[in-house]
């Protein structure tokens, strides 16, 4: 038989609430509760476990060492609990009320919109909300409990995900571009004297997209659509996603640099749920379609590889929906 614990629940979501929030008093209005109830739960776990949490330094609390361990080991229990606790909700209402998806910009905005529309057929009452993010933003919602399905160029530490999608990339510049009235093939020397546009990782942690080379001169944007609108005007160069820009392609607006080498990039995109032993059966159902969708989109694209085939189509396939 297990032994009860001497502490409870609500005293270990107390001490996870003080450290996170950043003091008694942003506790207590976290949890909805006064600051007195809350710093008695705190001195209720202490004297029950005949340690100290905290230690004054100056005019404001901090953990001791044991303190830190303790808020390690309670955090672990309480994000169980809540987990254990959305599962039950999941299992007994069915289907859930909103699905939250956080999709990485570089996946084809015309699949998404057809997934989702199709899921709509299906359970037309299910909100979804959509969150776009860039590179390390997509994993963050699914660490920081924002996303309940994520389509991410990165499996974050701790998760489990499936290959979706592999997407191409294409160094593309104005055809009026001085890089190329070089008319020549393109060196990194050349890329230097000119001005790049980069999107921003949209993650705490800022870090180098795989789409960019290191040059002097750079624009960083924050969504793909002003990154092709400014090499689109003739600003600079950059690596977009062959999907973004059929279109542009297609009317010579926007054409491919003659590069020695790396005019092209692939990169993998991979479908994650963020808790797949509470997940829901909306959830498992939205990303069932995404794997069909995708398979479906591969299968028709134009030169397709074996092995993670890009999702493209034509701009006359686009207008037909």
């Amino acid at each position: 038989m297990i032994n009860a614990p001497r502490v409870s629940l609500d005293q270990w979501r107390a001490l996870v609430a003080v450290v996170d929030a950043g003091g008694y008093a942003q506790a207590a209005q976290a949890l909805n509760r006064s600051q007195s109830a809350v710093s008695y739960a705190v001195q209720k776990l202490e004297s029950q476990l005949g340690v100290r949490a905290f230690e004054i330094a100056g005019r404001k609390a901090v953990l001791t060492p044991t303190g830190a361990m303790l808020y390690r080991r309670g955090r672990a229990l309480v994000e169980e609990a809540n987990g254990a606790e959305r599962a039950a909700r999941s299992v007994s209402a069915g289907w859930e009320p909103q699905i939250r998806l956080a999709v990485e910009i570089l996946f084809p905005t015309w699949v998404l919109l057809a997934c989702l529309d199709r899921f709509g057929g299906e359970s037309p009452d299910t909100r979804i909300e959509v969150v776009e993010s860039v590179l390390g933003g997509t994993g963050e919602a699914l660490m920081q409990g924002e996303a309940d399905l994520a389509i991410t160029p990165q499996v974050p530490p701790g998760f489990l995900g499936d290959a979706l999608l592999r997407f191409r990339a294409v160094a593309v510049a104005h055809p009026d571009h001085p890089l190329h009235r070089l008319r020549r093939t393109l060196t990194q020397r050349d890329l230097a004297a000119h001005r790049h546009v980069v999107v921003r990782d949209s993650g705490s942690r800022r870090s180098a997209r795989s789409m960019s080379v290191e040059v002097p001169r750079r624009w960083t944007v924050s969504s793909m659509a002003t990154s092709i609108q400014a090499v689109q005007g003739g600003f600079g160069f950059a690596w977009l996603p062959e999907d973004k820009i059929r279109d542009e392609l297609a009317t010579g607006t926007l054409k491919p640099l003659p590069l020695a080498e790396g005019g092209e990039r692939y990169g993998d995109l991979y479908l994650v749920l963020a808790d797949p032993e509470a997940t829901g059966p909306g959830t498992r159902r939205l990303a069932a379609i995404l794997r069909e969708e995708v398979a479906a989109a591969c299968a028709k694209a134009p030169g397709r590889r074996t092995k993670g085939a890009s999702a493209g189509r034509s701009a006359s396939d686009r207008a037909r929906g």
